[in-house]
């Protein structure tokens, strides 16, 4: 069996739904402080530990009603050493960060059918322009220490969330095939459904692909809106996309890093264009948000979900 066969999001085309934009619905939403944007803090306390699993619970809840599946994303976009340092905390407590990021997700699938627990490795630099790009074996060598973790968890795969650039990606899907797990990678793009470092985004996966025979689970998009990437859906690589976790903004990263107020956007509106884009995107069945979403959208989505 390969590794992706293990994961039952891969083995059908069932649908599949994720969380939303989890840091700026904590941040907007919930007035929470995110140094660094980082989710995996809260987790110190039990206060904060809490504060994620009310996040999490409407998802869950969610995707038992709509009789979907959940990948249940750990909130460990940052739980990786560059953020771990500039938040002060040493690699033995960012060890315990994502080991107790994951016994959360154990908790949320207690008494669910079909959840997979999906470890979140984020960049190692910023997620919407990179001042720094790793080789592919820096990458390895950077990912290894987050992910040789997971391994030892309950975590049933990987998915590198708003990578972007495709050897940080090769880096961390050789990271995961070292300790047997599966691994998803989601690319980000602009506004112009290029990469932020330039590429386009079916010259990203199709050069991952050819550095690790393929080894991805499948890709996923995130952080950008369908408008930003629809235009760009076309070729033999789109049969590898099955994952789409869009913002509910049209604004493009710097606009939202320049932003003081959340977004929205138009729920009902993001759940048709996802429903639209099964026709380009053949395999799409894992579904979520990103900046700016919440359970709304992704309500919406399962409700504009067309049958197959």
């Amino acid at each position: 069996m390969s590794f992706r066969d293990r994961l039952p999001q891969v083995v059908g085309d069932d649908l599949f739904l994720t969380d939303g934009g989890i840091e700026t619905a904590l941040i907007f939403h919930e007035g929470l402080e995110l140094p660094l944007f980082a989710a995996f803090d809260l987790l110190a306390d039990a206060a904060g530990t809490n504060a994620l699993r009310r996040y999490y619970q409407p998802y869950v809840a969610l995707a038992a009603e709509c009789g979907a599946g959940f990948v249940a994303e750990t909130p460990t976009w940052r739980a990786s050493p560059r953020w771990a340092r500039a938040l002060g905390y040493g690699l033995d407590e960012l060890d315990g960060f994502n080991r107790r990021a994951v016994a959360l997700m154990e908790e949320l699938r207690r008494g669910h059918d079909r959840v997979v627990i999906s470890g979140c490795v984020g960049p190692s630099d910023d997620g919407y322009k990179p001042g720094e790009l790793l080789s592919e074996t820096a990458a390895e060598a950077y990912h290894s220490i987050q992910i040789g973790t997971f391994a030892d968890t309950a975590a049933d795969m990987v998915c590198a969330i708003t990578m972007t650039y495709a050897e940080e990606a090769i880096g961390v899907t050789r990271a995961a095939l070292r300790v047997g797990l599966p691994v998803a990678i989601s690319f980000t793009v602009e506004t112009d459904g290029r990469l932020p470092s330039g590429q386009a985004l079916g010259d990203a996966i199709t050069q991952v692909d050819a550095a690790t025979g393929s080894a991805p689970a499948y890709y996923m998009l995130n952080c950008a809106h369908p408008t930003h990437f629809e235009a760009v859906l076309d070729g033999p690589w789109v049969e590898r996309v099955r994952g789409l976790r869009a913002n509910a903004s049209r604004l493009s990263h710097a606009e939202l890093d320049e932003a003081t107020e959340l977004d929205p956007g138009d729920p009902l509106d993001l759940g048709a264009r996802y429903a639209a884009l099964t026709s380009r995107l053949p395999h799409l069945n894992v579904v979520g948000g990103c900046c700016g979403t919440d359970h709304r959208h992704v309500a919406a989505i399962a409700g504009a979900w067309p049958a197959r």
